[in-house]
């Protein structure tokens, strides 16, 4: 009984959340700060038993789902035995935090026990990165319904990803070019679990409102895009005064997705100028993501209010 030790870091999705539904471009990054990887219960070590033994339990869950779903993506088979003998993810990514905890999971079982894999590798053609996205759709429906299949993607190819649209992804880097020490991105905990399918649903609902479907058209698809562009081209003077437009239109027209008690720290972000803040995933907690060109300073004063900041890419 042995199993590969793959280890499947988070993602962020640094621009997209929401805009991506409607076709927008989107930028999704790999995290290692938080990763997980697939193991066998052991009473002789530091595992944490009461957690890998719920793990254990959600996995003969999702056995059974994939049994009836998958077997054409999934050696099923070997899956079920190898959960039956105590199989689990041991995973420190929080759950309802918006940072990819099903995609890691999922990444690491089609690594796994995928039938014929697509390999992780640099140069993946269209075709080859459509078809991995196909399949990974498929197997984290389970988790929220419906996916798309970006987020086991991008914990599985463990790369930058620019998303032009739902059929044409591909690896990317991310510009370095005039980047100074204190430019960051960061994240800031809310310590409240988000949950994604109602968040979605409620945007959904507002989309059939015509004048709300142009807003998003007319300013908050073009400056999303903006963001990516200037941030993959290194022009980050235009890049930052596109990353308030897109904070102020959250604040303005998706405040349901923003925490209440959170609402006065946007806005003190948008009027100091010191840091911006945008939802992170789908919001309604879990982490806020943070863009700053002085992360010392950022980083005290938020700390100081009692929040978790951490970097998530120093460098973009």
């Amino acid at each position: 009984m042995s199993i590969s030790n793959n280890i499947f870091h988070a993602k962020v999705l640094l621009f997209g959340e929401y805009s991506i539904l409607l076709n927008s471009n989107g930028l999704t990054i790999p995290y290692s700060h938080f990763n997980g990887s697939l193991s066998f219960i052991k009473k002789d070590s530091y595992t944490d038993l009461n957690f890998a033994h719920n793990s254990n339990e959600h996995l003969k869950l999702y056995a059974k789902y994939l049994d009836e779903n998958a077997t054409d993506i999934i050696n099923t088979r070997t899956f079920i035995k190898d959960v039956e003998n105590g199989l689990y993810f041991e995973s420190s990514i929080p759950e309802g935090y918006g940072l990819g905890s099903s995609g890691a999971l999922v990444a690491a079982i089609y690594k796994e026990y995928g039938i014929n894999p697509i390999k992780s590798k640099a140069g993946l053609t269209n075709e080859e990165t459509q078809e991995l996205k196909k399949h990974f759709s498929k197997l984290e429906s389970f988790f929220h319904g419906k996916s798309s299949g970006i987020d086991p993607l991008i914990c599985y190819l463990n790369h930058p990803l620019f998303i032009e649209d739902q059929q044409n992804i591909q690896s990317i880097g991310i510009s370095r070019k005039n980047i100074e020490s204190d430019d960051a991105v960061f994240i800031v905990n809310t310590n409240q679990v988000g949950k994604t399918a109602p968040l979605v649903d409620l945007f959904m609902q507002k989309c059939l409102n015509p004048s709300f479907s142009k807003l998003l058209k007319e300013e908050l698809i073009p400056t999303t895009n903006k963001c990516i562009q200037s941030l993959l081209s290194g022009d980050l003077n235009h890049f930052f005064k596109n990353v308030k437009q897109l904070s102020k239109f959250q604040l303005n027209y998706l405040k349901e997705m923003i925490p209440s008690e959170f609402i006065q720290i946007w806005e003190k972000g948008l009027k100091q100028d010191d840091y911006l803040l945008k939802l992170c995933g789908s919001g309604g907690g879990g982490y806020l993501l943070g863009f700053t060109r002085n992360y010392s300073k950022v980083k005290k004063k938020l700390s100081a209010k009692g929040l978790e900041v951490i970097p998530v890419y120093r460098e973009f």
